[in-house]
């Protein structure tokens, strides 16, 4: 579980308007924001969103660059993991199978401490003997990590049997009380979705509906009483996710659950599936001995839908979430949704709509006057009258909808798998908004990440420190979120990447990121984020093309070839050209790459192809080939030549995939 998100606040929203894109451009980029490398940007007013433009890096990162950061690879594939960073350290604990991984990083390497959590032989044997379903999981895997209180909690599945410990001095495990009902924290087998969360010296638990379990929102753990939901609550729920909104009023701190139901009334044309938000007072103790003695007195659920209003597509699988606050109760709620073709969207939620829904919607089936103190409230003590209605109507009626009333506009290609966020103090004094998203495909975004074809399944960010800790089942790495020198040497390299972490420095002569303290007044940094504009470089930046070197590339005249171009930025304008000629070939853009290839209508013929990008006014030439076709035998070096250039073709191709 990752630590909490920066709490910052904005100070202004500016206008509305859309924005196009030209046809040899990459192709769609949303509403509010653009993707772009690792990350996807927006510029808004808690708790809505800027429509104002659009907003994105210049610049993805080569995969050369990402190698160099600091990574740990597992001994052995990890098929079921969770994660746990504390905000501002640099240690990173991963649960796996039968360990716990501590993994501390520096700039350049790191340092691995494993903590064994081995299984009994026998115990794994007597697990296999009774399931035949989940029989590859019959072994102790750590699937809770948390902080509560002045300890750390560890939890394992235990082959079915599933046990917590005490982690004492990052060395060794020691068996909890007997107080603790590890079967109330984590389900039996690791594929069994279970959400834990570590809030105020209390442990909270969600349990998905599985192996005869109905699902159940806990608190298990801590200096509170331990509280659940009664049954017919909910129905048939997997959990994605769960998080603290915090209050000025500590009695009105809650916990908001997010999870999808069974949709019991559904069709066989129906979704299956209904997405839910659910939220219990972080101060309930529980009702009187004769009404919810052990349960929640607070919890209600409501609806949610992500998609477009007024069409018939809907993702109501809730599969990730992640919440990015910027002051006391407002902020916004990111989801990962799916719906049954498994086509995954991001919808984004404002806190302070849910916060109203919450607080002023008719509850479902109850038609009657609702009672003083209205049921769910986080108040001191509940009449008999106000936990009667609460233990019945749990549901609000209202809907919960997205932002904008549609999905984040995001290439739909993409599985994505993992969200976080971080919110970002621009050189404008305005806070942008900055997504990442992990994909099915081992990739952050648009740029191959890892050295295996893995898919991402934890992500970690620390804003404090400014790191994002990214994991597959075979590694994990830890990458800047402001990495600031791959920009260029230049000032209109650096202000034409719009990158909100970074801006020029004018007294440094370099792109530099902006310190958390950084005064606007009397700085000395230069930044662009609404629109491509170098100008403010000054007359010093001139407007230069930068030209390449081509690589020779040798085919059979009626052989294949594609001729492929990286797309760095996905504000600017990509061409090709031949033999440095007026005459501009049209430039396929899909991904992370523009692709010459040759139609019918334009065939391709011997000479120097050069892949131009403009942008901000300022030209450069990205690369350029020279095409030769084969007359008889090829010669080594010709082959060399052939060879790394269809490599070349293959790896732009495996980025798209």
């Amino acid at each position: 579980s990752p630590g909490a998100p920066s709490n910052r606040q904005t100070d202004r929203q500016t206008d509305r308007q859309e924005a196009s894109t030209p046809q040899n451009k990459p192709s769609p980029v949303p509403k509010h924001s653009l993707i772009s490398g690792s990350r996807l940007v927006e510029n808004h007013e808690f708790p809505r969103f800027d429509d104002s433009s659009l907003h994105g890096f210049g610049r993805t990162i080569p995969s050369a660059e990402i190698q160099q950061s600091p990574r740990f690879r597992f001994g052995k594939p990890e098929n079921y993991t969770t994660v746990y960073h504390q905000q501002e350290t640099d240690v990173l604990f991963v649960g796996g199978q039968a360990v716990i991984y501590k993994l501390s990083f520096s700039d350049k390497e790191v340092q691995d401490t494993q903590i064994p959590a081995m299984m009994d032989v026998n115990a794994i044997k007597t697990c296999i003997s009774k399931t035949s379903h989940w029989k590859h999981e019959c072994d102790n895997y750590i699937t809770v990590i948390e902080a509560v209180g002045d300890s750390m909690v560890v939890c394992g599945s235990r082959a079915s049997t599933p046990k917590c410990w005490h982690l004492l001095n990052d060395s060794g495990l020691m068996d909890m009380s007997d107080e603790t009902a590890a079967m109330n924290i984590l389900a039996p087998f690791p594929s069994q979705r279970s959400i834990s969360l570590s809030a105020d010296g209390s442990l909270y638990s969600a349990l998905s509906a599985a192996g005869g379990h109905t699902g159940s929102i806990r608190r298990t753990y801590g200096t509170k009483k331990q509280l659940k939901t009664e049954t017919k609550w909910l129905h048939n729920p997997q959990f994605a996710g769960a998080a603290v909104i915090p209050h000025s009023d500590k009695l009105k701190d809650e916990i908001y659950f997010f999870f999808s139901e069974v949709n019991s009334t559904s069709s066989a044309d129906i979704e299956p599936y209904r997405a839910r938000i659910g939220r219990v007072c972080m101060g309930d103790e529980g009702g009187p001995q004769n009404m919810l003695p052990n349960s929640w007195t607070t919890f209600l659920k409501a609806r949610v839908m992500c998609g477009r209003a007024g069409t018939p597509v809907q993702y109501n699988n809730f599969k990730q979430a992640f919440v990015l606050t910027s002051h006391l109760r407002t902020g916004l709620i990111y989801g990962i949704f799916s719906n049954s073709w498994n086509t995954t969207v991001v919808c984004a939620y404002s806190i302070e709509e849910i916060d109203r829904a919450f607080a002023g919607s008719k509850l479902k089936g109850y038609n009657s006057p609702l009672t003083n103190p209205r049921p769910g409230t986080c108040a001191q003590g509940h009449n008999q009258k106000t936990l009667t209605v609460i233990k019945d109507h749990p549901e609000i009626e209202d809907v919960i909808s997205p932002v904008d009333e549609a999905p984040l506009d995001l290439p739909v290609q993409d599985h994505f798998t993992q969200i976080v966020a971080d919110s970002v103090l621009a050189v404008n004094d305005e806070h942008y908004s900055i997504i990442y998203l992990g994909t099915g495909a081992f990739i952050i975004a648009q740029y191959s990440l890892f050295q295996d074809d893995s898919p991402v399944t934890n992500m970690a960010i620390d804003s404090k420190k400014g790191h994002l800790y990214i994991g597959t089942e075979l590694e994990v790495q830890r990458l800047p979120l402001a990495d600031c020198g791959r920009y260029g040497v230049s000032c209109r390299e650096c202000i034409l990447s719009r990158d909100p972490y970074c801006a020029w420095d004018v007294s440094k002569r370099k792109c530099a990121a902006i310190t958390a303290d950084y005064d606007n007044k009397a700085g000395t940094l230069i930044q662009t984020l609404d629109q491509s504009n170098a100008s403010v470089c000054g007359d010093t930046a001139a407007r230069k093309t930068r030209s390449t070197t081509p690589k020779p590339v040798v085919v059979d005249k009626d052989g294949p070839v594609l001729l492929p171009c990286p797309v760095r930025s996905f504000h600017a304008t990509y061409r090709w050209e031949k033999d440095n000629c007026i005459k501009e070939y049209p430039c396929s853009i899909s991904g992370s790459s523009c692709v010459l290839a040759p139609s019918p209508e334009l065939p391709l013929k011997e000479g120097v192809y050069r892949c131009l990008v403009e942008e901000g006014g300022l030209q450069q030439e990205v690369l350029s080939y020279r095409l030769v076709f084969n007359s008889g035998q090829l010669s080594p070096s010709s082959v060399s030549s052939l060879v790394s250039a269809l490599l070349l073709a293959a790896i732009t191709t495996h980025w798209l995939l």
